[in-house]
């Protein structure tokens, strides 16, 4: 759609890189408000939303490698080429690895680690709408061919070239899809953050909601290659996408039985 917001000469300002940005600054901020709210450290709390961001991006790249491993295998120097280096990763990827630096870090640091995570994940379901919105606005993570009513077709040669997005084909609108659910999740994440909970229920309600979110959009998206599994039934993603519910169905309960 609008893969620059500004081109001035020689430079140009990427959409997807500054609505990215704007998510991630929107997201601590949020997470270091809540903390407010307890006994964390707000500027701890922001120093660990920078760790996190620079871990996610990693593994973000190392599973997209993994995804594509049969790709970049034929040919190792696209792992330095200028598309490896643009691509976004596998959200998943960076969620995991996020979570894991997160434990490691609070452990560190001697701050409550499950306490810490739910009062983070509000601001990352947030965060994660506005960079859905730059994904839309880049072109990338683009859905199936369709003919409802909804459907938008990309026209910017420069999307096409950035992205590899389909011009001038009406597609799903995945982006959109996921930015509107990660709203709407985060919405009841901060609600029910602002309620009496035990440590643990808000993460663990995270990973349900979201993993339910994208188990169910996962087939109306076409980008990059999504290798199917199970019979050709499922993709690795969705596989993820079951196995993080049940760790978020399991946060639940337990939190659930220690209230």
């Amino acid at each position: 759609m609008f893969p620059r917001l500004l081109e001035i000469g020689s430079f140009s300002l990427p959409t997807y890189g500054l609505l990215i940005a704007a998510g991630f600054l929107a997201g601590i901020s949020l997470s270091a408000r809540l903390a407010k709210r307890t006994a964390i450290d707000p500027e701890r709390i922001t120093s660990l939303g920078i760790v996190l961001l620079l871990s996610a991006i990693v593994g973000a790249k190392l599973f997209l490698i993994a995804n594509s491993w049969s790709y970049y295998a034929a040919d190792w120097g696209r792992l330095f080429s200028l598309s490896a280096l643009r691509s976004g990763g596998v959200f998943y990827g960076g969620l995991i690895t996020a979570l894991a630096v997160a434990y490691w870090y609070t452990r560190r640091h001697g701050m409550p680690w499950l306490a810490t995570a739910d009062l983070m994940v509000p601001g990352l379901a947030f965060g994660h709408a506005v960079g859905r919105m730059g994904c839309f606005a880049a072109g990338c993570c683009w859905g199936r061919e369709t003919h409802v009513a909804w459907a938008v077709t990309f026209s910017n040669p420069i999307a096409h070239d950035f992205t590899g997005v389909p011009l001038n084909v009406s597609l799903h609108p995945t982006q959109l899809y996921e930015a509107f659910g990660t709203a709407l999740i985060g919405a009841f994440l901060l609600w029910r953050f602002l309620q009496p909970h035990s440590p643990g229920a808000i993460l663990g309600a995270y990973l349900a909601l979201y993993s339910s979110f994208r188990f169910v959009i996962e087939p109306f998206r076409a980008d990059g290659a999504r290798p199917a599994l199970v019979g050709g039934t499922l993709s690795t993603t969705q596989l993820v996408a079951l196995g993080l519910f049940a760790v978020g169905i399991w946060l639940v309960i337990v939190a659930r039985r220690r209230a």
